[in-house]
């Protein structure tokens, strides 16, 4: 074998040793539950990439294997020509440098995508050293079974769509971040952290009378729903609709001449998760907030909604108000 020949044959499993050790770190760096769930939105490199990775084991010795092989084989080729000692150097430098570092570096920035370009090497790798690499992964499987898929806290989810803020190759607007960061705080707060104390409602009681004082009082609120409440705020009675006091324009008292639509009480400490899904059951807009048996607030949907937006809902009576401030 003259010195040429030598040489391509080198720089061949330079270039086999390189694939394999890039491979070897971002082939592993995919989770099967990373690639699993990037299947079911249709990534086609994913869903390939998949039925490999769930025989991560069997890949990972073939690798290994293969990465192993080469640099030993380069050792021993150089050695015929350099003498022993500075044969090892040579290849250890050029392993390190040309085999390792610059392909792991290439690799770990799309493992996804080079994983995807490389897999016939990952396939051939493991039909060629399939008789090595089955023992290991049987022994393998035994030692270190798999485990369930990795599932991220809130906190950490937090974290991920923050990331996601500033980041031009983001697919999400702020909008879209505000919303799920604020889902994603909704079982951490509490009914009583967006409720509107019972100081600053506009409630009747059952024994309320209705009259032309009454209803331009009702009208200046501003809003669409009042809370009836007894005169010990003990018990929410239910909620009566400003557009039924003023087109019916009733006489006499809430109780005789308006429908009071019902509602329910809900606790003061309540999760915000749960008043969400209390919202839904009871097809109301309004529910009263109590603690010790007395009723202490009123919250809305649109209080729940403005929670999860992180941004304030600016209705006709908002700016009513704004309007009366700014002539002031």
């Amino acid at each position: 074998m003259n010195q040429l020949t030598t040489f391509l044959i080198v720089a061949l499993l330079l270039f086999l040793s390189a694939i394999y050790s890039g491979l070897n770190i971002s082939f592993m760096s995919l989770s099967v539950s990373e690639l699993r769930r990037a299947a079911k939105i249709g990534n086609n490199k994913a869903q390939k990439l998949l039925k490999i990775r769930r025989r991560g084991h069997l890949v990972l010795s073939s690798v290994l294997i293969i990465n192993i092989a080469t640099i030993s084989a380069n050792s021993l080729l150089l050695n015929r020509y350099i003498v022993s000692w500075l044969a090892g150097v040579i290849a250890t430098l050029l392993t390190v440098i040309l085999a390792e570092i610059i392909p792991q570096s290439i690799f770990i920035r799309s493992p996804l995508k080079y994983s995807y370009r490389f897999r016939a090497f990952l396939i051939g790798g493991t039909i060629l050293t399939y008789p090595l690499s089955k023992p290991l992964e049987i022994l393998l499987n035994r030692l270190l079974p798999s485990g369930q898929a990795k599932l991220f806290s809130r906190q950490e989810l937090g974290v991920i769509i923050a990331e996601q803020y500033d980041n031009k190759s983001s697919e999400l607007d702020e909008d879209e971040i505000d919303i799920m960061r604020g889902a994603l705080s909704l079982s951490e707060k509490r009914t009583k952290d967006i409720m509107v104390p019972i100081d600053q409602v506009f409630y009747v009681h059952p024994e309320t009378l209705i009259d032309d004082d009454f209803i331009e009082r009702a009208r200046n609120q501003g809003y669409s729903r009042i809370p009836v409440f007894n005169k010990q705020l003990s018990e929410c009675l239910g909620i009566v609709m400003l557009r039924e006091i003023i087109y019916n324009r009733p006489q006499g008292t809430i109780e005789h001449s308006l429908v009071v639509h019902p509602t329910k009480l809900l606790g003061y400490n309540t999760a915000l998760d749960t008043l969400f899904k209390k919202f839904i059951s009871n097809k109301s807009h309004m529910i009263a907030v109590e603690r010790d048996d007395k009723v202490i607030g009123v919250v809305t949907i649109e209080d729940l909604l403005e929670e999860i937006i992180n941004h304030e809902i600016e209705d006709e009576k908002d700016r009513l108000k704004s309007q009366k401030n700014k002539q002031s």
